[in-house]
């Protein structure tokens, strides 16, 4: 995928990820959700960085944090 004036693009449906390409520093160019309800976030990436970032995330205490946050999720949504 490519965009006017950048060239390159990344693209993720996970919005941990896209979180934490935010925080780092990525443009946003497109958020949606689709047909079947899952999230499009597509960043401009010119310097193809995003994918390491996205590996970096998963080795930070960043994704620690997002996993408790879902299992506290589903411990309060339990019927």
């Amino acid at each position: 995928m490519s965009t006017p004036g950048t060239g390159k693009t990344f693209v993720t449906s996970d919005i941990a990820i896209a979180a934490y390409l935010a925080t780092n520093d990525f443009a946003l160019i497109e958020c949606k959700r689709e047909p079947g309800g899952r999230f499009y976030f597509e960043f401009d990436d010119p310097n193809d960085k995003a994918r390491l970032k996205s590996v970096e995330f998963v080795n930070s205490d960043c994704c620690k944090f997002d996993n408790h946050i879902r299992n506290l999720k589903k411990l309060l949504y339990k019927p």
